[in-house]
């Protein structure tokens, strides 16, 4: 049974389509990621699956069901504008929306007190919101999005605002919850983060589907053409016919191949006049696929 599947669903708004003939589905236990640039529908797809608009046509399901409100209490959402009140107290902030969720005083207070343990963010709980940093509350926010201890977890740009300790711990949060069972959609530009955590993808451009499947597939269609070279030397060897393009650094450079059979001639020459630490031939980035598939192919919108 799929938790969420999406089928040839379409919204406009006037006259703007946001969203046109998208499907996909997500699988139990799963990571998906949903990426596209700016405008692309990833927000406006998002909101159909949670029942805040609804399709123009096409069908929502949630876990194997037609959409119904009812089942968004198995559903916890961290939406990209955040939400949290100024004035209030973090732990007594957490309570409420916890309640909101159905949970009892007590329950939703040991829940908020063990998960501001797990983030590191203890010294939070008396604060009111507004003495907290950005990330601080974006820890806030999503801790309040699983206090019920949700079957499904959608983000929305969860990792805004978060610098790279903070990041690290709520990705590995979030494997912890995969690990458990539970089936997390989240929507982020950070390519990097997608591909170390993602099980499948779509990619979506102006409401419509241009890449989607599971990780490795998709990256199995795209040739090992990229090259990491570490060196201490001659860097001439970069002129080679086989190089389509290249980025030199300090001591190392990316190199684009013509054909992926050129790495071992280019090798060859690099280790005549060069002192080789390393050289790796790599599959593209999903960074380098979402940037030819959107970028390139003049999709990006305005």
């Amino acid at each position: 049974m799929a938790i969420v599947r999406l089928q040839h669903v379409r919204k406009a708004y006037d006259t703007k389509i946001a969203v046109d003939d998208l499907s996909f589905t997500i699988e139990p236990g799963s990571m998906f990621g949903l990426l596209g640039p700016n405008g692309s529908g990833k927000t406006s797809s998002i909101r159909m699956m949670i029942g805040i608009t609804a399709p123009d046509s096409g069908t929502v399901e949630l876990f194997g069901q037609r959409f119904d409100r009812k089942l968004l209490q198995r559903v916890g959402y961290l939406p990209e504008e955040r939400g949290l009140y100024k004035k209030m107290k973090v732990i007594d902030q957490l309570i409420f929306l916890g309640q909101l969720r159905g949970l009892d005083i007590t329950t939703a207070s040991k829940r908020a007190h063990a998960w501001c343990e797990r983030l590191e963010i203890t010294e939070a709980i008396p604060k009111k919101t507004e003495e907290l940093s950005k990330g601080m509350q974006q820890k806030i926010q999503f801790i309040a999005t699983l206090l019920h201890e949700p079957e499904l977890v959608i983000m929305d740009e969860p990792f805004s605002g978060l610098d790279p300790v903070n990041a690290t711990l709520l990705m590995d949060t979030l494997l912890d919850l995969r690990k458990q069972g539970r089936t997390i959609l989240f929507s982020t530009h950070r390519m990097d983060q997608v591909e170390k955590l993602c099980d499948a993808i779509c990619l979506i451009s102006r409401g419509r589907i241009v890449l989607s499947g599971g990780m490795r597939e998709i990256k199995s269609r795209y040739p090992r053409n990229r090259v990491q070279i570490t060196f201490d030397g001659d860097s001439s060897f970069l002129r080679n016919p086989g190089i389509e393009e290249f980025k030199l650094y300090n001591s190392s450079a990316e190199i684009r191949l013509r054909d992926e059979s050129a790495a071992q001639q280019i090798l060859a020459q690099a280790i005549t006049g060069a002192r080789i630490t390393r050289f790796e031939v790599m599959e593209p980035t999903l960074e380098e696929i979402f940037i030819e598939e959107v970028g390139a192919g003049g999709r990006v919108d305005a």
